[in-house]
């Protein structure tokens, strides 16, 4: 890979999640206080990732793996995404802001798996390309909420902003696509059935007990997941964080840091305990949100922040090694198209319906809630999920011990997104 090649690949990752950064971590906020939504509302909002997750493998199977170059797909879906982003920026009112923002995350979650694809397919050495590029895609992230908080568009009460701000990246993104290098379709004049789309011929691995019981809980942990991308930032604000986007991308720092330690962490500890790990940084940060404040209790905040990079890492993509080692070579590619669709298209669509519900539950004036209850209840769900998965998980070494590809990434938190 020529030194040009790897300086576009890195903008293009840098301007990819500097999109979805710009606006997806204080949605919340703009919805609650510039739309008047409800909570439910803000959890139908966040519930567009999960639809987007859903329909990718369609658009990318169908189209971008048959018919049409990657780069040329990816420019004409971020084209058509500034338009989208522009109507976002200019809707008075939740009924015409949701169609925009749920036309726009059909189109947008394929280009998550189109990046991807552009990247590796210009590398000779994946496994040690990737990474270098990759995390240029973290930093956009992080310095699209240092942009909002250095801006304080969040206390002007100008978070409209952050869709136009979206809408112009996206249409560079756009126009840039189109000078990347070429990445014709791989699978033209091939057929495929749903299950192959869906990654459902990878759906014998359930039959792995472990792997069912990691699986379930996968789900079932995206639940409290939920309430982090849809609630986190609004909290914060309610609570007096000054500049709290730019604070929240302090998650995306230890994600990064974290990530890079992944491989010395999965050779020492093994699959349970990263993955037990990861749950229970969960109970941990939302314990520390129940409890925390802009006063005394500052530093709870800021660590609930920074355990991000443990809640994350630990989990999803000590998961994704684990799915990766146990698929074989034959369902790589469909081990983790199903773990996706399970996770962010099952169970954040579980998460983000139920937590609309209890921050409208515990809604004690338009600009109060009782925050220590919303957080405490993902903190209780997140702690059964890691009792459950404690006692009925069974670590296999030699799966555990296989060599992990660290080229593997994730994407922010959400989130991820950031």
């Amino acid at each position: 890979m020529t030194a040009t090649i790897r300086v576009k690949l890195s903008i293009m990752m840098f301007l990819e999640f500097f999109i979805w950064g710009a606006w997806f971590v204080t949605l919340g906020t703009y919805l609650l206080k510039n739309l008047n939504a409800t909570g439910l509302q803000v959890g139908t909002a966040f519930l567009t990732q999960s639809v987007g997750a859903i329909v990718a493998p369609f658009i990318i199977g169908l189209i971008a793996d048959r018919f049409f170059s990657a780069q040329k797909i990816l420019g004409v879906l971020h084209l058509a995404g500034a338009v989208l982003l522009w109507r976002a920026s200019l809707a008075p009112d939740f009924g015409s802001f949701y169609p925009s923002i749920l036309t726009y995350m059909i189109l947008y979650m394929p280009t998550l798996a189109l990046v991807n694809s552009i990247s590796f397919r210009q590398m000779q050495d994946p496994q040690k390309e990737f990474a270098p590029i990759r995390v240029l895609g973290t930093l956009g992230w992080i310095v699209a909420g240092l942009t909002i908080g250095w801006l304080n568009w969040e206390q002007n009460g100008s978070l409209q902003a952050t869709f136009t701000m979206a809408a112009v990246a996206s249409a560079i993104l756009g126009v840039f696509s189109f000078t990347l290098p070429a990445t014709p379709p791989v699978k033209k004049g091939q057929s495929s059935s749903l299950g192959d789309l869906l990654g459902l011929d990878a759906i014998g691995m359930l039959k792995n007990r472990s792997y069912l019981i990691f699986f379930l809980a996968s789900i079932a942990i995206c639940i409290p997941l939920s309430f982090y991308y849809g609630f986190t930032n609004p909290f914060l604000n309610e609570v007096g964080m000054k500049s709290a986007a730019g604070v929240q991308s302090l998650g995306q720092v230890s994600e990064l840091l974290f990530m890079l330690a992944i491989p010395l962490f999965f050779s020492k500890l093994g699959v349970k305990k990263m993955l037990a790990i990861g749950m229970g940084a969960w109970v941990l940060r939302y314990v520390f949100f129940a409890y925390g404040n802009a006063d005394a209790n500052y530093w709870m905040l800021i660590a609930g922040i920074v355990l991000h990079g443990v809640c994350y890492d630990f989990f999803f993509v000590t998961g994704q090694i684990y799915t990766d080692n146990l698929a074989g070579e034959q369902f790589k590619s469909s081990a983790q198209g199903f773990i996706t669709l399970a996770t962010y298209g099952v169970g954040m669509l579980i998460g983000t319906l139920l937590s609309g519900r209890i921050f409208d539950a515990y809604q004690l004036s338009p600009e109060a809630h009782n925050w220590r209850m919303i957080w405490l209840i993902p903190a209780g769900i997140a702690g059964v999920v890691l009792l459950l998965f404690l006692l009925m998980f069974r670590e296999r070494r030699q799966a555990a011990t296989s060599e992990p590809d660290v080229a593997l990434g994730s994407a922010p938190s959400m989130a991820q997104a950031k």
